[in-house]
């Protein structure tokens, strides 16, 4: 399992809000919310708006661009909850006082074809 990655220190991220931080070469959006921190892709799905500077109400983040919403802690799209679409989303935990993201997962390697 990869190396949490200290982000932040508690109250750099002020309640209700998101921020971004690189990990691993990958943009991932950091909550604090209901007194509780999680961790999605920042990368909006639709175009790539960062998700940290959206607007956060009751569990979900709007996209700034064009308002898609996301569950801050499931990733899940909010829009269209019977929708396969969801951002990714990464183990946070805290340990004196940082704010640790577990770096994401490499893409799993596509198998090759298979010839009959």
């Amino acid at each position: 399992m990869p190396e949490f990655q200290t982000v932040a220190r508690v109250g750099e991220i002020p309640e209700g809000e998101g921020r971004a931080y690189e990990v691993d070469g990958r943009m991932v959006a950091v909550f604090f919310v209901e007194g509780q921190y999680s961790a999605i892709l920042d990368a909006c799905s639709h175009m790539g708006a960062s998700l940290a500077s959206g607007h956060v109400e009751q569990g979900g983040v709007m996209c700034p661009w064009h308002a898609w919403r996301f569950c801050v802690k499931s990733g899940q799209w909010l829009d269209n909850p019977q929708s396969k679409l969801r951002q990714p989303v990464y183990a946070v935990r805290v340990v004196e006082g940082a704010i640790q993201v577990a770096p994401p997962e490499p893409p799993a390697a596509e198998a090759p074809p298979t010839t009959p």
